[in-house]
């Protein structure tokens, strides 16, 4: 019972992390219909800005919401300079330069800081909580909570803001949405400032237990895309329901089978979800989009 409550926690953990990649792979395909596949390397941008801020003397509480906007910066500058100049593209050729957008980061990432692995100071120290046989890092209490946060905040905003609903009004329809007035350029930037908030959040939280290098992005980023294809693309509760089985399959695999076959899991999981529900969990011929 110890071990199963203990791949639980593990798999709660990366679950959490899983699911906001996810929300942000939801948020700009819904708003443009692309998938934004440098998703993953905002979540190392947020992890590696936070390494910067950290080796410059500032402390966590400063250092945490400097590198938060230092992402979504770099996540707006991505739609200024790479996808809006080619909005009038087809979405292969915008997926394709997003693809190109992530190697660019992920080299000027390393030329600046190296090949070498990062760390971050845990928030709450690294003593074990146990619950139950089984032992929870501080850290991965922050990691659950602060998505659980982050998920229900991004809800409230959809739901009850005007900039909001304004996005989903254009998810539903482009063309309806721009002849009422919706400035649908500037709710695209808003997207991808989004998406490059979520990153950014989960990669500080994460950055603790993963420790951060320049490539951390590139496994994160695609096991985001297996868990907001597995619970339907374009789906802000498919996300965050794809993230956490992800999460937990991940952990029930290395913990029963080997951990060898850990990362094999979501590749496997997308190509049966593919075969057997092809628009995910949550999808549906017509769905109200996040």
């Amino acid at each position: 019972m110890s071990d199963l409550l203990q791949f639980i926690f593990s798999g709660l953990t990366t679950g959490s992390i899983y699911a906001l990649s996810a929300l942000g792979f939801a948020i700009i395909y819904n708003a443009s219909r692309v998938i934004n596949f440098a998703q993953g390397d905002f979540l190392m941008l947020g992890g590696m800005f936070t390494v910067v801020c950290t080796s410059l003397g500032l402390p966590l509480f400063l250092a945490i919401p400097l590198s938060v906007l230092a992402t979504v910066a770099t996540g707006a500058l991505l739609e200024r300079l790479a996808i809006e100049p080619a909005r009038n593209s087809s979405v292969v050729s915008l997926i394709i330069i997003t693809i190109g957008a992530s190697i660019f980061i992920q080299g000027v990432v390393q030329v600046f800081f190296g090949k070498n692995q990062h760390s971050v100071p845990s928030f709450s120290g690294d003593a074990a909580i146990p619950i139950g046989g089984a032992m929870l890092l501080p850290q991965s209490l922050w990691v659950i909570g602060v998505a659980a946060a982050m998920v229900i905040l991004v809800g409230l905003f959809f739901r009850f803001t005007l900039v909001g609903k304004a996005m989903l009004a254009m998810s539903t329809n482009r063309m309806a949405a721009q002849l009422v007035g919706i400035n649908t350029r500037l709710m695209l930037l808003i997207s991808f400032g989004m998406a490059a908030l979520l990153g950014a959040v989960a990669g500080i939280v994460a950055a603790p237990i993963t420790t951060v290098i320049y490539d951390l992005g590139q496994m994160l980023g695609l096991k985001g895309f297996v868990a907001a294809t597995l619970g339907g693309m374009g789906s802000g509760i498919g996300a965050v329901v794809g993230g956490l089985l992800v999460g937990l399959l991940e952990a029930f695999v290395a913990g029963y089978i080997s951990s060898a076959y850990k990362d094999a899991v979501p590749f496997v999981l997308i190509i049966v979800i593919l075969l057997v529900r092809p628009g995910g969990i949550f999808g549906a011929k017509s769905v109200d989009r996040v």
